[in-house]
């Protein structure tokens, strides 16, 4: 007989038929082994790596984990700091409604004489690039801070830069303060853009006092945020603000490896009559170029055609150059990662994940509420409770806020992120699922859109008449009042008639069903003269040679308990169930 290998690898699961080829053996060697282990399988059951190597020690043989296709792709590449270059800044810009965002970036677009583009600049993209002094700076054409949170609530954050645009005449608005806000909540370094400068009613001091009520100092006031008053209908100041950002890029060092493989964003995906599946995909790392697998989710694409924000074909993109792409299988979602990878990689991943993705969709998704807090905080998942606040009324959001903040404690922080006047809108809801926030409205209803996006989000949305309820279930949250009661269902008895010791596995009762019904993967006691003497949890149920679901009264069957090898004949095992009582508020 061929002799096994000394050492074989595996990924973290193998199937039985794989197995057996790796040491050479037949199938039916190995399901043996498997059934003197306990286990019953099939030629094609997947089991995990532990299994393959008690297996694999039976026949002398070492194993050694490898990680599987999506592991080694996913796995972080760390750049040595030689390799990296720098690489032009990317820019969001925020603010209140009517402030002119969008005419700022416009007149950013026109001002870009220096590669003598002025007003030719046609956006085909979500994205474009302007020039100042030789330098390079990437805008983010976002439709404002909902689509920035909404990317980041998938993990894409990639704004370097956030460009808060606050008009001179108006001040800060309620928008204002959300934009902040969302900003805080991304950790991203900012500036303020006073626009509207060239307006007789304008007041940028006016401005500049109202943002230190919401901790922005201005540096010429002994702060470290950077102020520019610019206008956007003359172009006033429009070339200092692009120093300023380029000034901050430079403090944050915005560094990447151009000489890697590709990594990115995807900012927008579209399904084009002529061209099919398309997507802007903004490059963070590496360089793409024609030819290179990519793959976005649950979707691959071997890029056939790059045009850039001009509509110019390109052959390759380098660091924070946003790029339209042709070539998908399907239309990737916005916020998802872009890796380039080789091509059998890219078609094995997708397959994987789309199959894992239905798996998922069957599930519930498990977001923070303020029933399960207090367990997640003990298993230090959480050591803040974020929350969002809308209300009524100006004074009751304030004495909430503070009532609430006051509660704070060396084990929980309570952050307010947000609050403001109104009722709770589809914004809450993304802020709430980036931030992984609850969200509290006094006296305000969520409108439809909200409620259904919540509902979608599984985001835990109280909604309260009274201060000290919403108060009080804060405060029963963080000292876990609200944990989930647990109650005991009796399922059955069984007597034990005859203990067998197995190899590699230990004893096993031969026991008889006294009454009920004894289920696998139940709770047991062993009661040797009624008292207790081992409580845990079955491991194996068996008629005769069949692992069961279940026996019941008047039964013989075969039983072995987890970690528990002292079984006497005479003891009784006694099988229960815990059930959760749900808590309510």
């Amino acid at each position: 007989m061929v002799q096994p290998p000394q050492l074989i690898e595996i990924e973290d699961t193998i199937t039985v038929r794989e197995l057996a080829e790796k040491l050479t053996r037949s199938p039916a060697d190995i399901l043996k082994k498997l059934m003197e282990l306990g286990i019953m399988a099939s030629i094609n059951q997947i089991i995990d790596f532990e299994t393959a190597e008690i297996v694999c020690s039976l026949y002398e043989t070492k194993v050694r984990r490898v990680l599987s296709a999506e592991q080694k792709l996913l796995e972080e590449i760390i750049d040595d700091e030689e390799s990296l270059q720098n690489r032009p800044p990317v820019v969001t810009v925020m603010g209140h409604v009517d402030h002119g965002k969008t005419s700022l970036l416009d007149r950013i677009r026109q001002a870009n004489v220096v590669s003598g583009e002025a007003g030719g600049i046609t956006q085909h993209i979500g994205a474009y690039q302007v020039n100042i002094h030789d330098n390079r700076i990437t805008f983010i054409d976002t439709p404002g801070h909902e689509a920035f949170t909404a990317m980041r609530a998938r993990g894409a954050n990639l704004t370097d830069i956030v460009v808060l645009v606050v008009a001179a005449d108006d001040g800060v608005m309620p928008q204002t303060i959300e934009a902040i806000n969302h900003i805080r909540a991304a950790k991203v370094p900012f500036l303020v853009a006073v626009n509207k400068i060239d307006k007789p009613e304008a007041n940028p001091e006016r401005v500049m006092r109202q943002l230190t009520e919401h901790g922005i100092l201005a540096e010429e006031w002994g702060g470290d945020i950077i102020f520019v008053p610019v206008s956007a209908k003359s172009g006033e100041g429009i070339e200092t603000l692009l120093e300023m950002i380029l000034l901050l890029a430079e403090m944050n060092d915005i560094k990447a490896n151009p000489d890697r493989p590709a990594e990115g964003v995807v900012i927008e995906g579209e399904l084009d009559k002529g061209r099919g599946a398309i997507s802007t995909v903004l490059v963070q790392k590496g360089t793409l170029k024609i030819g290179d697998y990519l793959l976005a989710d649950v979707s691959w694409c071997k890029v056939r055609a790059m045009t850039d924000y001009r509509g110019r074909r390109v052959d390759k993109a380098l660091p924070s150059m946003p790029v339209e792409i042709t070539g998908w299988s399907g239309v990737p979602e916005a916020g998802s990662k872009v890796q380039a990878c080789d091509e059998k990689t890219a078609k094995a991943v997708t397959t994987m994940r789309a199959n894992e993705k239905k798996i998922e969709e069957q599930k519930q998704n498990s977001r923070i509420s303020l029933d399960d807090f207090f367990r997640q905080m003990k298993e230090a998942d959480a050591k803040d409770l974020n929350l969002i606040i809308k209300g009524d009324v100006q004074g009751s959001i304030e004495a909430l806020v503070q009532s609430l903040v006051r509660l704070s404690t060396d084990e929980v922080k309570v952050n307010v992120i947000h609050s403001a006047v109104g009722a709770v809108t589809e914004t809450d809801v993304m802020l709430a699922s980036a931030s992984n926030a609850i969200i509290i409205g006094f006296n305000v209803r969520p409108d439809s859109k909200a409620r259904k996006y919540a509902e979608d989000e599984n985001i835990d949305v109280r909604l309260y008449r009274v201060i000290y309820e919403a108060i009080d279930d804060v405060k029963k949250a963080m000292v876990g009042l609200l944990d989930p009661e647990y109650k005991e269902k009796y399922l059955g008895r069984a007597e034990v008639r005859q203990v067998f010791r197995v190899p590699n596995i230990g004893a096993v009762g031969g026991c008889y069903v006294l009454d009920g019904k004894i289920q696998r993967n139940a709770n047991v006691r062993i009661l040797r003269d009624g008292v207790i003497v081992f409580e845990g949890k079955l491991a194996s149920l068996r008629r005769f040679k069949d692992d069961v679901k279940e026996v019941v009264e008047n039964y013989e069957c075969g039983m072995g308990i987890n970690n528990f090898n002292d079984i006497k004949e005479g003891d009784v095992i006694e099988a229960f169930t815990m059930e959760e009582v749900p808590r309510h508020l």
